[in-house]
């Protein structure tokens, strides 16, 4: 399959999610502080705990795979903090502790809990956050409609946000001349895989190319698809010794088994 239409892994998140960090701890040190008692021993208790560079190291850790370069893609990452509920009531806290929730990703619309682990009346809240990671990307030059087929004079480079959505944006124009829109887009919106009408690239009873490999070999061999071969969707291919088995449709008549 084309590399340039796979998914990106969750891995590739985690490795630009490290770069909201140094935003994310000076935005968080300042919330810190509204939320600590008025009183100023307490105040200064907050913002040390912040500051403490063993907690900004575990939020690292936290937040991304440790280690993980930053995606190359990524030119810069924007933090945006929301609101607590007003109606909250928070008892004084000489210790507030941020922390990533069990299975939250600092990515898109997320969000950070606070916890306080030094206080009469211990707590725990969660504070929404926007991440923003902005790189070069695709976007609509006009207005385009659902069913259009995408010309060359129809996308422009702009800035995009990666982090907007789940599935990721065009960089090449080649990716999209050509395709058909599922769906319309606005002038400056991004073009993204998830906006492409799915290709059919062989109908049920076609003879297909088998193909598999790994590492130092590949293998290839015929047979006959029992299902249309729809871009993103399994298909059942029967082999010249009768056997069916599954795969994905990668090509015009080009079938891509996993072993």
């Amino acid at each position: 399959m084309d590399a340039r239409f796979r998914e990106p892994r969750i891995a590739h998140v985690a490795r630009t999610a490290w770069l909201v960090l140094g935003t994310l701890m000076a935005v968080l040190a300042a919330l810190l502080a509204t939320l600590a008692p008025r009183d100023a021993r307490a105040e200064d208790a907050a913002s040390a705990s912040v500051a403490e560079p063993s907690l900004q190291e575990q939020i690292r850790h936290l937040a991304a795979a440790p280690g993980a370069p930053p995606d190359r893609r990524i030119a810069r990452v924007e933090v945006v903090i929301g609101t607590l509920d007003p109606r909250l009531h928070l008892a004084p806290c000489q210790r507030i502790e941020p922390y990533l929730p069990a299975g939250v990703r600092p990515w898109g619309k997320t969000r950070v809990g606070l916890r306080c682990t030094q206080g009469a009346s211990p707590w725990n809240v969660y504070l929404p956050v926007t991440v923003r990671a902005w790189g070069r990307g695709l976007v609509a030059a006009s207005t385009l409609g659902a069913g259009s087929m995408l010309q060359a004079g129809d996308v422009v480079e702009g800035e995009v946000d990666y982090a907007e959505s789940a599935s990721p944006p065009l960089q090449d124009a080649a990716q999209a001349v050509g395709r058909t829109l599922a769906q319309p887009l606005k002038p400056g919106q991004s073009v993204r895989i998830a906006h492409l009408r799915a290709r059919q690239w062989f109908a049920a009873g076609d003879t297909v190319r088998l193909v598999a490999g790994g590492a130092g070999f590949r293998l290839e061999s015929e047979g006959q698809a029992l299902s249309n071969g729809v871009e993103g969707q399994s298909a059942r291919v029967r082999t010249d010794s009768g056997r069916v088995v599954t795969g994905s449709p990668v090509g015009a008549r080009l079938v891509e088994l996993s072993l």
